[in-house]
């Protein structure tokens, strides 16, 4: 169970793509423990938006709240559609880049959980792999 996030926004191949408008995260609790750090946090995915193409550099687990999310692997084909209630996981590393898509009506409300080295930042903004869409 992970979920996207990583927020950034950019258009092209050339450049990062971070988190369109209105996309938001909230950081609920955190912990340090055998030099990884724990980060709970609550990301809020507007209708039509996305978390833009970035990776992590530790594994999420992420569970749906609200609405759909749909989820993206760098060669610009859908890697799963998660609904509420559902959990997914994103693997570590930049051989995993991805982007999540709220293709709804609706904000996709996701509680994350990141597991990731101590000191490592939440995710890595990525350039668009050539997808036709941020």
């Amino acid at each position: 169970m992970a979920a996207v996030v990583g927020l950034s926004l950019g258009a092209g191949t050339a450049f990062a793509t971070p988190a369109g408008p209105g996309v938001k995260g909230t950081i609920i609790s955190q912990t340090t423990f055998g030099g990884k750090d724990y980060i709970l946090r609550k990301i809020t995915i507007p209708p039509g938006q996305s978390t833009g193409w970035h990776f992590h550099e530790g594994t999420l687990y992420g569970f749906v709240q609200h609405g759909t999310l749909s989820h993206f692997d760098s060669d610009c084909e859908p890697d799963g559609v998660y609904k509420a209630n559902q959990s997914l996981t994103e693997p570590s590393g930049a051989d995993h880049v991805h982007i999540g898509r709220n293709l709804g009506r609706t904000d996709v409300v996701l509680d994350v959980l990141y597991v990731l080295p101590h000191g490592a930042p939440l995710s890595d903004d990525a350039p668009n792999p050539g997808c036709d869409f941020q």
